[in-house]
């Protein structure tokens, strides 16, 4: 049998290939990304990068606490960001390195006008699996052109179930609007909706509970999110950190849970009810059982940057 390599590192690598490699602003880390002779992207670890999150806008309409796109003065000037048409080549360059999955996100990206279109293109173009990441605020009235342009998935943000909460969390009067986009989507081809909270020690983890029942009842995807170190007003402490393994075991003693295959590359273990009632719980925890060493997603930045998945030092909102 024949003795298999040793693995490539460091300047044997870069003597095979051509490596890229970016510094991130504001941050030490550096992004290393390898072309290999079967034209798919890698990462400086070897592992094949197949997802791809694009920003079309750093722009939002909400001001959420957890959330750096709160902060107006983070937002970069309109000739700053990328255009469609520079959008349109760098989608056709990652599908050609091997990218299946995209999903937009922001900021908002439905506050930038024509994100219809461009769905619409890169449906087109091929991409296996195409999804969106928004708030709901302008989702219902879009909803089904969204999926005319070819969009299959959906995640929308719902930090609380409690109106009064909800505007102190996102700043904003717009429950009633979220919750309409919520039915709207469950009652399209984009069901089911998967309903992303970000818990907060203190301010909504009170809600657990409340948020499965809504699984069962409206039959969503709910996915708990730990917060991270990305908040707008730099509140940020382990204290405020509510841990996956607390939200499982709290839903769990309510209603038992089973775990649903995933995988390796999936940032959330994700669970139905053992009582056959619809729904799902979905648990993300980067900080407190961190996902990277499987990660295969990178992200593209409105503002023309590249960076692996969300982590330290990064600069918009929560893991989508």
């Amino acid at each position: 049998m024949e003795t298999p390599a040793p693995p490539m590192l460091g300047k044997e690598r870069l003597r095979r290939k051509c490596a890229v490699f970016r510094r991130a602003p504001d941050s030490n880390h550096r992004i290393g990304l390898f072309i290999f002779e079967a034209m798919t992207l890698h990462d400086k670890f070897g592992r094949q990068i197949t997802d791809l999150r694009i920003s079309v806008t750093d722009r939002c309409n909400f001001r959420c606490v957890y959330c750096r796109s709160a902060d107006p003065e983070n937002y970069r000037e309109h000739d700053e960001i990328l255009s469609w048409p520079e959008l349109d080549r760098l989608a056709r360059i990652f599908l050609s390195l091997g990218i299946r999955k995209i999903r937009i996100t922001g900021g908002e990206p439905l506050v930038r006008e024509g994100v219809e279109e461009y769905i619409a293109r890169l449906h087109a173009l091929g991409v296996e699996d195409l999804s969106m990441t928004t708030n709901g605020h302008l989702l219902a009235e879009r909803c089904e052109r969204l999926i005319k342009a070819g969009l299959r998935r959906i995640n929308i943000s719902l930090d609380s179930l409690d109106p009064a909460k909800f505007g102190r969390i996102t700043r904003t009067k717009s429950f009633n609007t979220v919750m309409n986009s919520i039915d709207a989507a469950q009652s399209s081809r984009l069901a089911p909706a998967k309903v992303n909270a970000v818990l907060v020690r203190g301010l909504n983890d009170d809600e657990v509970e409340s948020f499965a029942e809504f699984a069962r009842l409206r039959g969503v995807i709910m996915r708990f999110i730990e917060f991270m170190p990305l908040d707008a007003d730099r509140h940020w402490n382990r204290g405020l950190v509510v841990p996956a393994a607390e939200v499982h075991a709290r839903i769990h003693a309510r209603w038992p849970l089973e775990q649903i295959p995933h995988e390796r590359s999936e940032t959330a273990r994700k669970y139905r009810f053992a009582d056959g009632a619809p729904g799902e719980i979905g648990l993300i925890a980067p900080v407190t059982q961190p996902f990277c060493g499987h990660c295969s997603r990178i992200r593209l930045t409105a503002d023309r940057d590249l960076y692996p998945f969300r982590g330290r030092g990064q600069r918009r909102g929560p893991p989508h």
